[in-house]
């Protein structure tokens, strides 16, 4: 039973950094696009 919780976990938080990696490129971007236009 600890076992698969210990995955799932660490599953979880790889899900979540990649939705945060995502955000953080899509800020970059939009930064970025927001910069160009200036």
């Amino acid at each position: 039973m600890a076992v698969p919780k210990k995955r799932t976990s660490t599953s979880k938080k790889r899900i979540r950094k990649n939705i945060w990696k995502k955000g953080g490129y899509w800020t970059a971007l939009k930064a970025f696009s927001l910069g160009k236009s200036l």
